[in-house]
């Protein structure tokens, strides 16, 4: 299997399946010297974890990290960083009754006709228990990118989203509730709403919507690097995203050129910001803000009619502990994901200047 590894100075490899011994990492090019807060590393993963809330999928698991290499005394060597979470809860018989057919809008059948053979035990790698990997470190990395602010929250759950910018949103209060919704109002009409899709044995999709300040002048390559593009390609690797847009999005088509060009304040910065912070692939030192959309998650725990292995129509449930809507635990994900890009353009940067 290719494609393991995200980024190009700043260089992650996961590895890991679902239901295996253990996930974890290799992170590459880290610069010796940064000083880690291990405990900050340790909370941005129990942000991720399973079976934090009534909301979210009940596998309970730890997720400690440990580490391995790379870390002395407190500090990066400026080696490789390898480390691992160790899976404890699994619950593989869970599986069992899905190990000869096929889950709808699920990896597992293009797994199998891809490698001809599947680890069916909660997805094997093809599972968001993944992602863990990524939190690491893209913790490792926001320590990395000193005084540039990543905040992620839930903007929107099926059809209830919220009517304020991010700019009217007080984004302290984002991990005041379990939904990860900075609104206190909307975020208990959410919690209500996916307990009450849970009990149908139903899922139901999202918005997580992300704000990036203090980005310096000029992260990006113009060209088939750009910052945006980059970005974009960061959130649509993760687990269940269905679409990305940055700045204005797709709203912008309904505006004029007139009004949509940012015009510039004296000093370089702009009176609006519809660009999202990225102007011709690089960053022009406002705010970057983005949206990420995540579909339901395929696993519904009811009956449906999918096919087996020799293509017979059957008749199955889903069964086993899955989370009824993945964007509350998505949050840390995606932050973590737009670290690592940052933090792979910052060093490009540093290349270039020498």
């Amino acid at each position: 299997m290719a494609g393991n590894t995200f980024g190009n100075l700043f260089k992650l490899m996961t590895f890991g399946e679902s239901h295996g011994v253990a996930i974890g990492g290799v992170l590459e090019g880290c610069p010796s010297g940064i000083e880690l807060d291990l405990e900050a590393i340790q909370k941005e993963l129990d942000r991720r974890k399973p079976g934090q809330s009534a909301i979210v999928t009940q596998r309970k698991e730890p997720d400690t990290v440990e580490f391995f290499s790379g870390i002395f005394e407190g500090k990066t060597t400026g080696t490789p960083i390898g480390f691992a979470i160790r899976n404890t809860n699994q619950k593989s018989r869970d599986y069992s009754h899905i190990k000869d057919s096929y889950r709808p809008s699920h990896a597992d059948y293009v797994y199998d006709q891809k490698y001809g053979f599947r680890d069916y035990r909660g997805g094997g790698r093809s599972s968001a228990r993944e992602t863990a990997s990524r939190v690491v470190a893209g913790a490792i990395a926001k320590q990395f990118l000193k005084g540039i602010e990543i905040s992620a929250f839930v903007s929107q759950v099926g059809a209830l989203k919220m009517d304020k910018t991010y700019q009217e949103l007080d984004l302290s209060l984002t991990e005041s509730n379990p939904v990860r919704c900075p609104d206190p109002d909307t975020a208990a009409q959410m919690e209500t709403y996916i307990k009450e899709v849970r009990k149908e044995g139903d899922t139901i999709g999202g918005i997580i919507s992300c704000v990036i300040k203090n980005v310096p002048i000029g992260l990006g390559e113009p060209v088939f690097d750009k910052l945006h593009a980059e970005l974009g390609k960061a959130m649509l690797s993760i687990n269940a995203v269905k679409g990305f847009e940055y700045g204005s999005g797709f709203d912008g088509v309904k505006m004029k050129g007139s009004a949509h060009n940012d015009q510039f304040n004296q000093d370089g910065t702009t009176k609006t910001n519809h660009s999202g912070g990225v102007q011709g692939g690089i960053s022009n030192g406002m705010d970057i803000y983005f949206k990420v959309a995540f579909k339901p998650v395929a696993t519904v725990i009811q009956g449906y009619e999918t096919i087996d292995k020799d293509g017979n129509m059957v008749q199955t449930q889903g069964k086993g502990r899955h989370d009824p809507c993945v964007v509350p635990r998505a949050v840390p994900i995606v932050e973590a994901m737009a670290a690592l890009v940052l933090a792979d353009y910052e060093l490009l940067n540093r290349t270039i200047k020498k």
